[in-house]
This record gives C-alpha cells, sequence and structure tokens, in this order.
C-alpha cells in the first residue's frame, strides 16, 4: 500500500499566481511575441515560428514551438512555416540536449480542445526532456511536480544554447 500524504505538506507558493490568477482567453502564442524575450521566456525567433518556454513545465527543459500565425490547422501552415516549424524543434532537441543532457524526449501536439490542446487555436510543438525515473511519486501520486530550476535561469541557459547550435 503506498503511503499517505494527508499528513504531509508539500509547499510549491510560486503555484499560486497560477491557480488565483486571471485566466485569460487571449491566445499566449500571439500575446507573447509582442514582449521583450527575457519577460515572454522566449528562447529564439525564426522568421515564421518561435520558441518560448512552457511557462508550467513537465519538466525544466520543456518548450514550445509555435508559428506566429494563429492556426488551429497544422495542415493550413504555409510551407515555409511548417518547416521552420520543423527546423527549430529539431535545433530544441539539440540546444535542450546541450543543456540538461537527457536520455530522451517527448514530442507532441494536441490539436483541438478534445485532444488536449490548451491554446486550440494555435498550433504548437511540445519538446519535453526525459530522463530515466523522471516520474516518481510526486506527479502520479501526489499530483506535484519537482522543478529544480527557475524559469529565468532555465531562458538564460537555454537561449546560450541555442545560439551554439547551428540552424
Amino acid at each position: 500500500m503506498p503511503p499517505r500524504l494527508a499528513n504531509h505538506r508539500l509547499w510549491a507558493p510560486w503555484r499560486l499566481e497560477y491557480l488565483k490568477g486571471e485566466k485569460s482567453s487571449a491566445c499566449i502564442f500571439c500575446s507573447k511575441p509582442a514582449l521583450p524575450d527575457d519577460e515572454a521566456f522566449i528562447v529564439t525567433r525564426g522568421i515564421s515560428c518561435f520558441v518560448i518556454l512552457n511557462a508550467f513545465p513537465y519538466t525544466n527543459g520543456h518548450v514550445m514551438v509555435a508559428p506566429y500565425e494563429h492556426t488551429g490547422d497544422l495542415r493550413g501552415l504555409e510551407p515555409d512555416a511548417s518547416a521552420e516549424l520543423t527546423a527549430l524543434t529539431k535545433r530544441s532537441l539539440s540546444a535542450i540536449e546541450r543543456v540538461y543532457g537527457p536520455e530522451g524526449f517527448n514530442l507532441g501536439m494536441n490539436l483541438g480542445e478534445v485532444a488536449g490542446a490548451g491554446f486550440a487555436g494555435h498550433v504548437h510543438m511540445h519538446v519535453v526532456p526525459r530522463w530515466k525515473g523522471d516520474t516518481n511519486f510526486m506527479p502520479v501520486v501526489g499530483d506535484t511536480r519537482v522543478m529544480p530550476e527557475a524559469l529565468p535561469d532555465s531562458w538564460s541557459r537555454l537561449r546560450e544554447a541555442f545560439e551554439e547550435v547551428s540552424a
């Protein structure tokens, strides 16, 4: 029988901003590119697409690659944007590998609200670094993720790595 967590306290005060914050209907993939990169956590920009840290990541280094164009249909992307989305996804793999040394990756898109897309109207690719044993009792039993690195630190390290990996 698994240990009971009812008598334990798991403090994650940084989550309060997310839990109590106003839920905006604005598309983050449309609004964030207008902000400075360090404020928006955009690690690199291309002509048609950009790479942004996930503000509520599954693991450190979890980024999303998105086109500037607001479309929920991957088939609707212009060929150049589609090619750049793939190229930036590949660069993300290299940059994350350089910074975090993961043992594998999850790549994925949730197309449509029913598929789990938080922003169903805007296509985006998740790039999630993975390690053996990175899923333990915390997310499974406690519904809590432990992030050892703050987002600004992740942004700085990944930004530098993106400058070092070839396009």
